[in-house]
């Protein structure tokens, strides 16, 4: 199929950060084979054949060369030991709460660096699901809701509780398998709740749109339609998805989701309300033939060795002036940090790769209330090798001095 990935040369005026690139080695912790999935699909999922990893980073700053002079960056490690942390968010005090799949624990994280556990959430980690996508309420010092996203032994559902409470279920019965079981949930700039989903291993689930399955859903806060959604009665933002794990906003409040491809091609999409997005008749870009056939091709494609693309941000009134309004995607397969320059129409002018290498599988990156970006390795999921005694890990990442 075409392939029209944004590849354009940088804009001359941008100023370029480039963090130092360790050597890589082959990877000793090897793979197990892949099962069979319905319709004949070759599985993909999470899993990295083939991948490379470098040493460890501890506390660090780089350097990097630009066109109004060099820049420091300092990378701190500042939370150690975890396991598969997945979903991320902070309570309007600062303090970060985050999920761990498989144990189904969920932590806060308070600004002194230490680490507690609030609960463990009756979740069954199963593959690639479990314990999966957190958000705050935007109303949290009103109510005091948290939204989760997790596998149980009959689906995927999204709830909402309070620290320390029986989760209240919203939406049930989001299909589920060992792989493809999306996870992502944020509240969007209009207080609405969006929900990625993966096709659970059934390609058909992406086209119905009687089926919760490969979609991005859109709630209101208790669970409940929209009336403005694009459907009637219907969750259904947008559809023919494979797998998302990423969903951010622009300044403008335009959304955009990172999307695990099959074989061939990973994706970036710009999100609108009722399109389809084409799997599984087109994987990556299918240009003209696609959107004839009435669907949208990603804005940017990368190689399926180079990405396997999970949590995604998009810096706002950042703590990095040179990244300002850049789409930032962490990639599991490709274990590096994709920074994706945005022009006001949706489209990609420049991408560069930071971190690779460094931190084995990168599950997730975030904005946090300084500013800063923090990212989470994802190295003892199954499918990848500890890179550091200290894995899971996260990693902050801001000018030095601040």
């Amino acid at each position: 199929m075409p392939n029209r990935t944004a590849n354009a040369l940088r804009v001359a005026l941008f100023m370029v950060f480039v963090l130092s690139w360790a050597a890589c080695g082959p990877d000793a912790g090897g793979s197990s084979p892949e099962p069979s999935t319905p319709e004949g699909e070759t599985r993909r999922t999470e899993r990295a054949e083939g991948e490379t990893q470098g040493p460890a980073p501890e506390n660090t700053r780089r350097r990097s060369a630009n066109a109004a002079g060099a820049v420091e960056v300092e990378r701190t490690v500042i939370a150690t030991n975890l396991e598969v942390p997945w979903g991320f968010a902070f309570l309007p005090n600062g303090d970060a709460l985050f999920t761990e799949r498989d144990s189904g624990r969920l932590l806060r994280m308070g600004s002194a660096g230490n680490v507690e556990e609030i609960q463990t959430l009756p979740t069954r980690g199963y593959g690639e699901g479990g314990s999966l996508g957190l958000a705050v309420s935007p109303d949290y010092e009103r109510d005091g809701y948290l939204y989760a996203y997790y596998t149980t032994e009959e689906d995927n559902r999204v709830v909402r509780l309070r620290l320390g409470e029986e989760p209240e279920p919203l939406l049930t019965g989001i299909p589920f398998n060992s792989y493809h079981d999306g996870g992502r949930i944020a509240f969007g700039p209009d207080g609405m709740l969006y929900v990625a989903t993966g096709d659970a291993g059934d390609p058909s689930n992406s086209q119905d749109r009687g089926s919760l399955s490969g979609k991005i859903l859109r709630l209101t806060p208790d669970g409940g339609v929209p009336e403005d959604n694009p459907f009637p009665n219907s969750p259904v933002y947008s559809y023919g998805h494979r797998n998302v794990e990423g969903l951010a906003w622009d300044e403008g409040g335009q959304l955009y989701a990172s999307e695990f491809g099959k074989d061939t091609f990973d994706e970036v999409n710009r999100i609108e309300p009722g399109e389809n997005y084409g799997w599984p008749e087109f994987e990556g870009d299918g240009g003209q033939e696609a959107e004839a056939a009435g669907f949208v091709n990603p804005v940017t494609t990368w190689p399926t060795s180079e990405a396997s693309p999970s949590g995604a941000a998009i810096l706002k009134n950042g703590a990095i002036p040179q990244w300002e309004g850049d789409l930032f995607v962490a990639a599991l397969r490709g274990q590096r940090l994709w920074r994706l320059e945005l022009v006001p129409d949706g489209g990609v002018t420049g991408r560069e790769e930071l971190l690779k290498g460094e931190l084995g599988r990168i599950r997730n990156v975030v904005q946090a209330p300084d500013g800063s970006l923090w990212v989470t390795t994802s190295n003892l999921d199954g499918y990848g090798s500890p890179v550091s005694d200290e894995d899971d890990r996260i990693i902050r990442l801001a000018p030095a001095g601040r």
